[in-house]
Parts: structure tokens; sequence; C-alpha cells
């Protein structure tokens, strides 16, 4: 293979709302960090560890705007895209790095409203199951064949 590939797959949590930037030329840009979690059982304790990664993602133009539209903080998303390294300087004068995904490819895993009425049903479930307990219901076969009809 004589190319080189810079591609990154990541689904995972919005950290907070998108920063949008709108510049003269009609164009504009958002800014969102999003929240990768592994999981792991610790073999010396027996106890579930967590670690999270924070990604900066980057969108632009229709897409940011897009994302602006329908997704908040907490929402699930695919974002495909590639990493670029920002150098900057800050106030003092010192160079400064900042690694970002440039999102080029993105899914909805759940919008605003679809985390909204979740989360309205999780509570409704709570509520009921709080007030009465339902035994399970049991599917009754659609067809009942007699004894003898069995092949064992």
């Amino acid at each position: 293979m004589s190319g080189t590939l810079n591609k990154v797959m990541l689904i995972g949590h919005l950290g907070d709302e998108i920063k949008m930037h709108y510049f003269e030329g009609g164009g504009c840009i958002g800014r969102f960090p999003l929240a990768t979690n592994e999981t792991y059982t610790n073999k010396q304790t027996n106890e579930r560890v967590t670690n999270t990664e924070w990604h900066n993602i980057v969108v632009r133009n229709k897409a940011a705007e897009i994302f602006e539209k329908y997704v908040s903080k907490g929402d699930k998303v695919y974002i495909e895209g590639r990493i670029k390294t920002r150098k900057w300087q800050d106030d003092s004068g010192n160079d400064r790095y900042s690694t970002e995904i440039q999102c080029t490819e993105f899914t909805f895993l759940t919008t605003k409203n679809e985390s909204g009425s979740q989360n309205q049903q999780d509570s409704q479930q709570n509520n009921s199951q709080g007030q009465a307990r339902q035994e399970p219901i049991t599917p009754k076969p659609e067809v009942d064949l007699p004894d003898d009809d069995l092949p064992f």
C-alpha cells in the first residue's frame, strides 16, 4: 500500500451543547466534546472500572447547522472523520497544540426528541413499577397441536 490513512470512527455522547461560530462569507463551524467510555473489570478487586476519553469534534457548514438543530448534550452519535492537530500560540507566546476530529460523516443514534421521550418513558415505567408489580406476560402459541403430532 503506497498511500496513508487518517480515519477515525467514534460512538459516544455529546458532553456539551454545540458551540457555533459564523463567518462573514456565510459559512459556519460547530465544535463540541464527545465522550467515549471503556469499561472493564479489575481482576484483583473484581470491581467495574470505567474510563472516559474526551474528543474535540469539529463539524462544518450544513453539517454544523444540522447538529445544532437535532442533537444536544447527552445524545448518542456516530462520528466518522479524520484527526487534525492545530498549532497556535497562547497569550504568553507559548506554542500550544489542539487535536481535533474533523467530522466527515455522522449518524444520530438518539436525537433531542428521542432522548427526551425516552427519559419520559423510563420515568413512567419506573413510576408504574413502583406502584404495582406486574406479572410477566407469556405469549400463547398461535397453533395448538395435539400431543400425538409432536415430533418426539
